[in-house]
């Protein structure tokens, strides 16, 4: 794996010249990779818990390939610490930059999977959305993404040139960025309008046409928060958003058997790459920003109602449902002003 030099804590330039540090960009691509396992384990827990394949016990195969993908994330972050402490760094300086709160997740995850056994035992098994909101899953869901994010912080520390910006330095990057975006997406699945199809395709009443359009809503503003992140750091490499969206919804859809969702996502990743490759908005080009995160999810949503028209039908009329597409659009655009606020006339001191 490759060789980093590290500043404060971590080894300087002539110690990292001297000893190989484990770190870098081929580590990131490893502890990538395993995340995938990871967030890959908690959907198909999530998948059997949906269809019925989850008996009233923990231990179960789910929870095996869920757990062993914790194992082994956890498991390349420690040798990587002990072969660079038995090489000569402190131990503090011997864990690879940006993969200190990785660390602090590690024991955080195992807590929270004792107490979730210990909460089962005192408390009973959740049923319907309990497992999305019980403390110890809301735990193990924060120490989780803390393990997850270890490539998205260790690239968002770099000071590499915005030129060197490609799937070469920002995979690892961006595939910690999908697994971070699909625990949000998983633990808010009952307000998911990927999940709750029913809410658009047999609405009755506002009741049900209300819970629909708050789920485009709260979803959208979910993706905008990840989208307007990655662009406030990086230059984006042409098919992020392809890989990014389709990745994420191919995992939804697992939840509730929704596949036929899945072209229109990867159809509205390919149009939101050509938008970003055009317009090429940034945080210094805030015209372009404004329109792309505006433009996005209005595309997005519309292919969503589109491919539920021609699949099953909605009971929606358009002015509910092309609303809901321009009202996400809006949300986005909104958004951008958070990330790149107007220029303020007024100075204040200190």
């Amino acid at each position: 794996m490759a060789s980093s030099a590290l500043p404060g804590a971590h080894p300087t330039k002539t110690e990292a010249t001297r000893v190989p540090f484990i770190g870098g960009i081929g580590f990131d691509r490893l502890t990538a990779a395993f995340g995938c396992w990871f967030i890959g384990g908690l959907y198909l827990d999530g998948w059997a818990h949906s269809h019925g394949l989850v008996d009233k016990t923990f231990f179960t195969p789910w929870h095996a390939i869920l757990y062993s993908g914790y194992f082994v994330c956890v498991l390349a972050l420690i040798v990587a610490v002990t072969m660079n402490h038995l090489r000569g760094r402190a131990w503090l300086s011997a864990i690879p930059r940006g993969y200190e709160l990785t660390l602090l997740g590690t024991p955080l995850f195992i807590a929270a999977g004792i107490g979730d056994m210990v909460w089962h035992i005192l408390f009973g098994f959740e049923i319907g959305i309990e497992p999305l909101l019980s403390p110890t899953h809301l735990l193990l869901a924060f120490s989780g993404t803390l393990i997850l994010g270890g490539p998205l912080r260790a690239a968002w520390q770099r000071t590499d040139p915005i030129e060197t910006h490609s799937w070469a330095t920002l995979l690892p990057a961006l595939l910690s960025l999908f697994a971070i975006f699909s625990v949000f997406t998983f633990f808010t699945e009952f307000a998911h309008p990927f999940v709750q199809t029913w809410a658009v395709t047999n609405a009755h009443g506002d009741t049900d046409k209300s819970l629909g359009a708050a789920d485009v809503l709260l979803q959208a503003a979910i993706m905008m928060g990840v989208v307007l992140f990655a662009l406030s750091r990086w230059r984006l490499p042409f098919g992020t958003f392809t890989l990014i969206l389709t990745l994420n919804v191919a995992l939804v859809s697992v939840l509730n058997d929704e596949y036929r969702l899945i072209p229109g996502v990867l159809l509205a990743g390919i149009v939101a790459d050509l938008f970003y490759w055009f317009l090429k908005p940034s945080t210094v080009r805030k015209d372009a920003l404004r329109i792309f995160s505006f433009i996005m999810p209005v595309f997005y949503y519309l292919c969503y109602f589109v491919t539920l028209m021609t699949t099953s039908g909605i009971t929606w009329s358009i002015h509910l449902w092309l609303g809901s597409s321009v009202i996400a659009g809006a949300l986005g655009l909104a958004l951008s002003y958070l990330l790149v606020p107007p220029a303020s006339p007024l100075k204040y001191e200190e």
